[in-house]
């Protein structure tokens, strides 16, 4: 049997999830961000079921996700595949002619790329609105020079810096700014801002297409304001180990934790080697048999110890980490990060498995 180290994949929850969004995004089509291998719910599971629900536009970080990407959905035309990093060199131009992928352009280089190479399908150009991130800074020349080689501008895109913070005065600058920019250059083009915070900071500003990341595996985007979406993914291990221990006894790496009087610990078998934050050590916590149980000592690279004093807990006992019971936004508050990096930060030895 394989270590019983496992990320349940809820594909129900995954379509719950996309119709909700596809409801708050009205007449906008949704281009689902499934870069990352799907935030780490794997894009094998998660493409299809978004493309069995009517999905045709996703977006990936670079033309390598793009090709693997098209290999899982297939060739239709009627599926745009986005680079949202856009290109690299000319080996990724040629990918773009090869799999049908749809670049994201922010720079006069990736255009020559593309045209160098005698690409002919469709590109966004991307223009920074104030995030100081990834955008052309001016974007007149580049949609003069686009325009010029005669490559088809599929639309214009920016990306919010503070959307997840619905009263922060950037969200509605930032918009503004990028009206502004596309009403100059061309205002008929579609437009694309809002990612999964984004429609509830910014719902006036849909446009016609929207790219939720993060709402669509189930994780809130803006804390105070719930969606009502559901958790896809459910990070679980097994009990190894019921042991006990004395007043005295010190626990893992570095004795952080020392017992006070008589206690049970449960040995888990997952650690930060899978994507268990070393920084839940002597602070976090999981769900087993019905009840909540604290992390003591250190997380250790393929251990993880818990208090299951005075419980039945027992060796063979299914742990959950985040999930159905204990929300990854919690868990990621609780160590002052996000659940995206909780997500992505699953190691490749967790095996992705549909839920049943």
């Amino acid at each position: 049997m394989s270590r019983p180290a496992i990320a349940q994949i809820n594909l129900d929850h995954l379509r719950y999830n996309y119709r909700l969004l596809k409801r708050r995004a009205g007449s906008s089509k949704i281009m689902a961000v499934v870069k990352a291998n799907a935030y780490g719910h794997e894009q094998y599971l998660v493409a299809p079921t978004l493309f069995e629900e009517g999905c045709r536009n996703f977006g990936v970080t670079d033309a390598s996700e793009g090709s693997e990407l098209r290999a899982i959905i297939g060739e239709s035309e009627t599926a745009a595949i986005t680079l949202l990093s856009g290109l690299f060199d000319m080996d990724d131009a040629e990918l773009c002619i090869d799999h049908n992928l749809t670049p994201v352009i922010t720079e006069s280089h990736q255009i020559k790329l593309l045209t160098s190479v005698g690409f002919s399908g469709e590109i966004w150009l991307k223009f920074d609105s104030g995030m100081n991130r990834l955008g052309a800074e001016n974007p007149a020349a580049l949609f003069a020079l686009a325009r010029q080689t005669g490559v088809n501008i599929c639309g214009f895109m920016s990306h919010l810096a503070c959307a997840d913070e619905v009263e922060h005065p950037m969200n509605l600058a930032q918009a503004n700014s990028f009206l502004e920019i596309c009403n100059h250059l061309a205002p008929e083009t579609p437009k694309s801002l809002l990612n999964s915070a984004g429609l509830i900071s910014l719902p006036d500003y849909t446009f016609e297409v929207v790219r939720p990341g993060i709402a669509l595996y189930g994780a809130e985007p803006v804390a105070d304001q719930a969606m009502g979406l559901k958790p896809v993914m459910t990070l679980t291990g097994e009990v190894m180990q019921r042991r006990d221990i004395q007043p005295g006894d010190a626990v893992s790496y570095g004795a952080s934790f020392t017992a006070e009087q008589p206690m049970s610990i449960a040995v888990i078998g997952m650690g930060y080697a899978d994507g268990i934050p070393r920084s839940l050590s002597n602070k976090g916590a999981v769900f087993i048999r019905g009840r909540k149980y604290p992390v003591i000592g250190r997380v250790c690279m393929d251990y993880t110890m818990v208090d299951i004093s005075n419980s039945e807990v027992q060796a063979g006992d299914k742990v959950e980490f985040w999930g159905e019971h204990i929300s990854a936004n919690d868990v990621a508050t609780l160590i002052d990060t996000i659940s995206y990096t909780l997500f992505t930060g699953i190691g490749e030895r967790v095996r992705r498995v549909r839920a049943c």
